[in-house]
């Protein structure tokens, strides 16, 4: 977990969000979607995830802390130039962990059709089509997933690659 301030973030952030522009239909204005400002990433109110391969920032993933409601899965991308490694199902099963730790029952998000690849992952980490449950003008597919209680057991290291603390 690091500030979504730290360069290495706010480096994950712009490519994310240069990503979007290029794939979406209308492209991107983080302007004119649903906020996610910086405190919103920030305990207690959420994290932010980063990972580093080799000591340089290749993925990232928010997690909101809503008081009283599921946690909402924000702002993950993962370089395209390390895509397949697992690095995203990894950054996936670590917000999964802490929503959890959180005493959240249940995750959600929400997607675009043309990030295939994205939704290909959560479907086959059990997340579900449900209801759309907020009104972000770049979103057209929203999941959810139950999640069970906080796992006791610590995940394993890959050489070289980290969840940066």
């Amino acid at each position: 977990m690091v500030d979504p301030a730290q360069a290495g973030a706010q480096y994950c952030l712009r490519e994310y969000f240069a990503e979007l522009d290029r794939r979406f239909d209308t492209g991107y204005d983080p302007a004119t979607a649903l906020p996610c400002d910086t405190d919103e990433m920030r305990p207690p109110a959420g994290v932010f995830l980063l990972v580093a391969l080799n000591g340089e920032p290749v993925g990232c993933a928010a997690l909101k802390l809503p008081t009283g409601g599921p946690a909402e899965l924000k702002r993950m991308w993962v370089s395209p130039g390390v895509r397949g490694l697992g690095i995203g199902r990894r950054l996936l099963e670590e917000a999964e962990r802490r929503a959890a730790e959180s005493r959240r029952t249940a995750i959600r998000l929400d997607s675009n059709h043309s990030l295939t690849e994205a939704i290909t992952l959560y479907r086959s980490a059990g997340y579900i089509p449900v209801a759309p449950f907020n009104d972000d003008p770049y979103a057209d597919r929203w999941f959810e997933k139950q999640l069970g209680p906080a796992p006791n057991a610590t995940r394993g290291a890959r050489d070289q690659e980290e969840i940066v603390p």
